[in-house]
């Protein structure tokens, strides 16, 4: 059989110092009561401004900011109180204080299988705040433990939902034309489908999540040697083709200034001997060596 949830809602209670006054009055009232006329009558009156007096004193409590004390009545709910400052309730009721205070912690490095399958680590930082008492008291048998557990489960779902990065070009757009999300380069998106994901495991506790952030991100030890070797081979490409087509466009500047100008007619033989010399020049790792040349291409 499915189970109510707890609700949360405001306990009756009331101002702690007015009750502190009522009290010394009702017990002060006893004493001069008792010692002015001092018969049975008197001792009876003495009796029920003591029980009083003593009732409006044990009902006090404290109070602070962004803090509320839940109030059970042999195991009955009665109501959370959220005023601060010093306060008054019937002193028979169980009163438990909650913090409503932003929390925060950095979960352990888990090591889990991205979308790919490659293994990963990857941490986070979230920060939560109770905000149901009754959900976080009665729904949950420990709401700190539980959000530990959830979030733990939570970064590992996220992790099998995303890459860690684009393996190819191709890669860098999904299905229908539209950038593809990966850990690494989808920041934002990942973030908040993270708090997305805390939320819906929070909300039975009467959790908020605040905020939610991946602090920690990298291949896991056994395959980061080889996907640091992948990464610096794209980059040695990439620095090639930036290289190769910037020499293209010097070369075809060169070729078309000379013609403009003209200084020399060159035929197509001379020109590929140009072409070629440039883009050796241009594109080689090492400086250019001059080379006097005293016959003709011809020869």
């Amino acid at each position: 059989m499915d189970r109510q949830a707890a609700r949360e809602y405001t306990a009756r209670s009331g101002n702690g110092f007015t009750y502190v006054a009522l009290g010394i009055v009702l017990i002060a009232f006893g004493i001069v009561a008792v010692v002015g006329r001092p018969s049975p009558m008197m001792v009876g009156v003495f009796g029920v401004c003591l029980i009083g007096g003593v009732l409006c004193l044990s009902g006090l409590y404290m109070l602070q900011p962004n803090q509320g004390a839940l109030m059970t009545l042999f195991g009955s709910y009665r109501g959370t109180d959220l005023a601060e400052g010093l306060r008054w309730a019937n002193p028979f009721l169980v009163k438990k204080k909650v913090s409503l205070r932003a929390r925060n912690f950095n979960s352990e490095k888990l090591k889990v299988n991205d979308l790919r399958g490659n293994p990963i680590e990857i941490g986070a930082a979230i920060v939560w705040r109770v905000e149901d008492t009754a959900k976080a008291s009665f729904d949950v048998d420990n709401f700190e433990a539980y959000v530990l557990t959830q979030a733990e489960s939570a970064l590992r779902h996220l992790a099998l939902s995303y890459a860690y990065d684009n393996l190819d070009d191709h890669d860098t757009v999904a299905a229908g034309g539209a950038r593809e999300i990966t850990l690494r380069s989808g920041t934002e998106e990942v973030a908040a489908a993270l708090r997305q994901e805390l939320q819906a495991r929070f909300a039975q506790a009467g959790i908020v999540v605040v905020d939610a952030k991946l602090t920690h991100l990298a291949y896991a030890p056994e395959i980061a040697g080889t996907m640091l070797r992948r990464q610096q081979a794209e980059a040695i490409v990439a620095a090639r083709s930036k290289i190769v087509q910037g020499a293209v466009g010097m070369v075809e500047l060169a070729l078309k200034g000379l013609e403009e100008r003209g200084l020399v007619q060159l035929d197509d033989e001379r020109k590929a001997a140009m072409v070629s010399n440039l883009l050796v020049v241009l594109c080689s790792d090492h400086d250019a060596q001059p080379i006097v040349n005293t016959g003709t291409l011809y020869n």
